[in-house]
This record gives structure tokens, sequence and C-alpha cells, in this order.
């Protein structure tokens, strides 16, 4: 059974759900170590041969593959050029995808794809045609001693690639969708909804950056100069049982009123006109 690899909660409003994350996807490449020459005894950075105790140069380096703990077959440099396929220098696409189509697990790496001068106009119609078509392209390239899938699709008026993971790289989970017969009272999903609708906003990446970053930089700084640093303060969280309470407490917070559960029926005011036959009756 995979390990999880952090722990904790999401939470939107004062609805807290505990979680586990699992790597969806990992990679499964070969790969090559570097070696040094003499001994083929594998290289502790930087380039220290541990056998001959010292500093190798470039020259004395290979590479190998470990078949064995200790054992290597060495790989020539030309041999891996001979090996190389068309997409080591030719990026084809090999097909196009509705966008829609295409699930965002799949992806791992981004890039940038940026033309030469000759081949700006075709590039041009290429992010023109893939925009208007709403269409992402399948390729294939070469690099890193790795065949990658990869994806292109139109971005900021460029295109941008996007390496993919295999489907024999896409891990499972234990528990993972497993909601289908949890039971939801109407009025929960339509405080959800309504939560949810309040908390929304239109997205813009440069709000986002790593907080953790931030702080550990602070941290070394304030170490630097001998000073302590304020301990960020935790929040305790716990599982929600009553999720209505939590829902109706959060949009509270956020400053949108619970919308009535329906709309009120028509007046049964008596009209002045109607009340004073009705005066009249009974007083005859």
């Amino acid at each position: 059974m995979p390990s999880s690899v952090w722990q904790g909660f999401i939470s939107f409003g004062l609805v807290s759900i505990p979680v586990k994350l699992y790597a969806a996807a990992r990679d499964n490449r070969i790969s090559l170590h570097q070696l040094h020459s003499e001994c083929h005894t594998r290289l502790r950075q930087p380039l220290f041969c541990p056998t001959h105790d010292r500093i190798v140069e470039r020259s004395e380096v290979v590479k190998g593959y470990e078949y064995e703990k200790g054992k290597y077959v060495l790989i020539d440099p030309e041999d891996l050029k001979k090996i190389q396929p068309e997409s080591a220098r030719t990026m084809e696409i090999l097909s196009f995808a509705d966008a829609t189509e295409v699930d965002p697990i799949a992806f791992d790496a981004s890039y940038y794809i940026v033309p030469d001068s000759e081949g700006r106009k075709a590039y041009a119609l290429l992010v023109k045609t893939m925009e208007d078509t709403n269409r992402v392209g399948v390729a294939k390239i070469t690099m890193h001693q790795r065949e990658y899938t990869v994806f292109l699709r139109p971005y900021r008026n460029g295109l941008a690639l996007h390496t993919m993971y295999y489907a024999d790289e896409i891990r499972e989970a234990p528990g993972f969708g497993d909601v289908e017969n949890m039971k939801l009272a109407p009025q929960e999903i339509k405080l959800a909804e309504q939560l949810v609708s309040n908390l929304s906003e239109k997205f813009d990446l440069r709000k986002y950056h790593d907080e953790y970053q931030d702080r550990l930089k602070d941290l070394i700084e304030a170490r630097r100069k001998g000073r302590e640093i304020a301990a960020v303060p935790e929040q305790h969280r716990a599982p929600v049982i009553d999720i209505m309470s939590a829902l109706k407490k959060s949009l509270a917070a956020s400053g949108a009123a619970e919308q009535p559960a329906a709309r009120p029926g028509p007046s049964r005011v008596t009209p002045p006109v109607a009340r004073r036959r009705a005066t009249r009756r009974k007083a005859g």
C-alpha cells in the first residue's frame, strides 16, 4: 500500500475535511549514474571518487546503469546517440484532441515553446487555429534520455508544452473516489453551493506565492543577525460533525445571508372593502 506524502485538512469557510495526500503519478524512467572511468565507482558530488579518494576530471566521467548493487553496465555516449528516435530532432504533432478531454492529472513539467524568426508566421497560424478550435496537440519529444508524450496548448498568445505521465505511471490510492453511497441532504448541497459561490473570484496566478519559502528566508536572515523569529500561530482543526451548522456559520462569516428556502405565498391580508362587507353580514 502506498504511503501518504502529506496529512492535514481541506477547509472552506468553517468546514474542515481531514485528508491524506498520495502521489497520483510517478515517473518510471531509467537513471544513469556518473562513474569514475578507472574503477567504475559511482561518483559523489562534486565528482568525488571514494575509491581513489580524490576529485576526478570531467574527462574521467562515464555513465552506467546499476543493474545490481554496486554493479554497472557502462553506457557509451555514442551508443546513446545511435538509439535516439526521430523525436530527438523533430517534435511531430501526432494528433489533436479537444482540450476538455485532457485530464490535468497527466501533466508533469511545463515549458514555453518559442519560435525562431523564420518560423514566426507558421507558429502564429498554429496558435490561432488551436485557439479557435479549442484543441491541444499531442506530440512526442526526446530529451534528457527519455521520450515524452507531450501536450501543446495555446497560452498567452503562444504555445505551452506539458510533458505527461503515461498510463502506467498514474497511481491508485486507498479509498480514493469511494463516496458514491454517501447521502447528502438537499439543504446541505444548497448551502455548500452558496458558500462556494461567495468564495469564488477571478483567478489570478500572481496572487499566490510560496509563503513557506518567504518565511524560510526571514528565518535565515534572522539567524544571521542573531534574532528570534515569531512562530506562526497554529490553527487547531477537527473533522466537522454538524455540517449544516458549519455551513450556516461560514455563510454568516463571509457576509452571505442564507437565501430563503421558498418564496412567500400570496398575501392573505383582507382588502378594506371586503372587511366592511364581512362586518355588515355579521351585524345583520
